[in-house]
């Protein structure tokens, strides 16, 4: 029998496309007979989660979704059916959930329970719905955002009184403020100049009177010896002095000064020569007189001497022609 061309393309055709359905069906995890190890799960929003995405426990692909449908008429809950790679031991009181991300496509996590007992085929694993990370940031931002509702109502509020205060006479009052502040920094600005002419290290004032700290140090420098010898004297001169005996010193002085004031209330009360010719005038004015002869005496023998000398053999003596009274030229040449 000879099969025409036309039959053997038709056959060919329908053999690629039923691979092709096949290659696809495995590619998304599913295969012509339903075979191997299934787990359900209910859950109220699948969010976007399709067959053939992937199931992880502890971070490890165990498997991957099989298979989504509609567990009532309701849409109340969504049954996800779940083929395992392998009978993995699961707790029964393990707890999928669906996680999602910004980038990747959702996939289910399982999390291990602590009992004893394990999953079987076509069991039902326990779900947990959670918000998922845009979920969790929404929540997390939720009560920011009534915070910062609250508070641009709070600013605005402000803002409103604010208004209201600033009447024409205000907004002069702060324009004269502003005028201040402008003159105040001018100021500022005029006083770091200053500050930084004064600061300058050729012709500041604060250079040269470093300059003048400096130039004394080196003079200390340059004359320590010298103020070494004269801090060792010193040290010396009270070292001498702290070992003199002052007190001895002091009480000598006393008692000279209580000698010196007996012997002065002895010449104040006439006692002994002195005190009898510092304190009696009679005797004062005989030695006066005293001494007024004796200088009549001397000036009449300067006057005539051949009174008192003769030395000629045949003269006779001047007699006569006394002084009575003290030459008044001899005492004043006495005087020259």
């Amino acid at each position: 029998m000879k099969i025409s061309n036309e039959t053997k393309i038709g056959a060919l055709t329908a053999i690629a496309v039923t691979f092709l359905i096949l290659g696809f069906n495995f590619l998304k995890g599913k295969t012509l007979f339903k075979t191997g190890t299934f787990l359900y799960a209910k859950f109220a929003d699948t969010r976007k989660l399709s067959p053939s995405n992937p199931v992880y426990i502890n971070g490890y692909q165990i498997g991957s979704v099989y298979e989504i449908r509609a567990g009532n008429s309701n849409l109340s809950n969504i049954l996800v059916t779940v083929k395992l790679n392998a009978l993995y031991n699961i707790p029964d009181n393990s707890v999928a959930e669906i996680e999602t991300s910004l980038v990747g496509s959702p996939n289910i996590l399982i999390t291990p329970g602590n009992s004893i007992r394990f999953l079987q085929s076509e069991d039902t694993i326990k779900t947990r719905n959670t918000p998922g990370l845009l979920g969790d940031v929404s929540q997390r931002l939720a009560p920011v955002a009534d915070q910062l509702q609250a508070t641009l109502a709070s600013l605005d509020t402000v803002l409103r009184n604010f208004n209201s205060v600033l009447d024409p006479a205000t907004k002069g009052n702060l324009q004269g403020v502003i005028a201040n502040l402008h003159k105040a920094t001018t100021s500022i600005i005029i006083s770091a100049n200053a500050m930084q002419r004064m600061l300058n290290e050729e012709h500041g004032s604060l250079a040269k009177a470093l300059n003048n700290v400096d130039s004394f140090t080196a003079n200390l420098a340059a004359n320590n010896q010298k103020l070494s010898n004269t801090m060792s004297n010193i040290e010396k001169t009270t070292d001498n002095l702290s070992k003199a005996d002052i007190d001895g010193a002091v009480n000598s002085l006393k008692s000279s000064v209580d000698k010196l004031d007996s012997i002065m209330n002895k010449i104040n009360s006439s006692e002994g020569s002195l005190g009898a010719f510092v304190n009696d005038k009679e005797l004062y004015n005989n030695i006066n007189n005293t001494v007024r002869s004796l200088n009549i005496l001397m000036d009449d023998l300067r006057v005539h001497p051949k009174r008192y000398i003769n030395v000629s053999v045949f003269g006779k003596k001047d007699k006569g022609n006394y002084l009575t009274e003290p030459l008044k030229d001899s005492t004043s040449s006495n005087k020259q």
